[in-house]
């Protein structure tokens, strides 16, 4: 698994843009979002499949798929609850 290529990045593009409009994250470098100084966001990609790695509430990220627009939509609300 490594990390999301600019292709891939570009293809989630609306993703991006809702949780760039997340109060309280912010996009240090493209598709790395910070709450604070701490990291709180960054994607992976492996096949076919693009994983988040999220720390919400835990000092530890946490990894979940977010391939289809539901699982996408299940990330920002997410994201929008924790704020």
């Amino acid at each position: 698994m490594r990390h999301a290529t600019s292709d891939r990045l570009d293809a989630i593009e609306p993703l991006l843009d809702q949780v760039r409009g997340i109060d309280g994250i912010v996009e240090k470098t493209r598709g790395h979002f910070y709450r604070g100084s701490r990291g709180c966001l960054h994607f992976h990609e492996d096949g076919d499949d693009l994983y988040a790695d999220v720390r919400i509430d835990t000092d530890d990220f946490e990894r979940v798929r977010v391939t289809t627009q539901a699982e996408q939509r299940r990330l920002v609300r997410r994201l929008r609850a924790a704020s």
